[in-house]
């Protein structure tokens, strides 16, 4: 069963925080030639990142000259790993990698700079797995539709069971 207040608070994320980018800049000072060439395309990666989740599925965004924009739906979800490394948990984050069914070896989707990521990855699994928010009001229509039935049928037992015993009573 999923929080819905949770699940709004993910479904509003919209932009990675701002610890991706000092993961970034980190990750380029390491190797400081890095920065030269990996600096610019990281920079612009962040500034243009974009999530969307909605109901049916996730949208990720980003790029400026060549934009890429990747979509999935939960239900073709097949697993979620969360990955992290020394500097992201220093950092506090950590990356979704999201796999799917088809048939490359890597993950379709990475979902980095998200602070809340286990309880995005509790999102997901949950609308991975079909799970509703509110699984208790449908069965209450079923169950009142069908006493009705039950009730019948308990009635009809009980008659069929009357009359077994009077038969057995006339037999001894």
């Amino acid at each position: 069963m999923t929080d819905p207040v949770l699940d709004r608070q993910i479904q509003a994320i919209e932009r990675p925080d701002k610890s991706l980018f000092k993961y970034y800049l980190l990750s380029c000072l390491s190797f400081p030639p890095l920065l030269v060439f990996a600096g610019p395309y990281l920079y612009f990666r962040y500034h243009t990142m974009r999530y969307k989740f909605t109901d049916d599925g996730i949208s990720m965004s980003w790029g400026i000259l060549f934009r890429k924009e990747i979509i999935v739906n939960y239900a073709r979800i097949q697993d979620i790993h969360l990955k992290s490394n020394i500097v992201e948990r220093w950092l506090g984050l950590a990356r979704i990698l999201v796999q799917t069914a088809s048939g490359s070896s890597s993950a379709e989707m990475t979902i980095e700079g998200i602070k809340e990521f286990e309880a995005l990855r509790d999102f997901l699994y949950s609308r991975m797995r079909g799970v509703k928010d509110h699984p208790a009001a449908a069965p209450a229509t079923h169950t009142v539709a069908n006493s009705d039935e039950v009730v019948a049928a308990l009635r009809e037992a009980a008659a069929e069971l009357r009359a077994l015993r009077e038969q057995l009573a006339r037999r001894a």
